[in-house]
């Protein structure tokens, strides 16, 4: 059994910083995409950022909201994949959840793209 497990959420102010991290138990997830995607309330779960992997190694993908703020990365010794979210914004704050699909190599952009999912973790940015 796979489980994804996010930590780091809270509340920040604009322009602060928050880590997030997810760990993965029951699978070894190296070379399989993994992202973070979030959801507002009223809104739909959308992508943030997601790392994939082919045949030179990982590759990030970031939406244009975050791009430049946040960075995405995989540590393998530890089975986690953390966001580092700086300079937030008030539009930033969303349930953030980990997400990771169940074949190897590209990141995905949708929801349906992935098998295997987090509880999720709330951020809140307060202006």
């Amino acid at each position: 059994q796979v489980y994804l497990t996010e930590s780091g959420g809270g509340a920040a102010q604009a322009g602060g910083s928050l880590r997030l991290s997810c760990v993965a138990s029951g699978w070894n997830w190296r070379y399989y995409a993994v992202a973070w995607f979030r959801q507002a309330p009223g809104k739909a779960r959308q992508i943030v950022a997601g790392v994939g992997w082919r045949s030179g190694g990982d590759y990030e993908y970031y939406d244009n909201t975050v791009k430049g703020r946040f960075i995405i990365s995989r540590d393998t010794s530890k089975k986690t994949v953390d966001l580092q979210m700086n300079r937030l914004e008030p539009e930033d704050t969303a349930v953030y959840f980990c997400a990771a699909r169940s074949t190897r190599g590209q990141v995905g952009y949708g929801m349906e793209d992935y098998t295997y999912w987090g509880r999720g973790t709330q951020v809140t940015v307060s202006s």
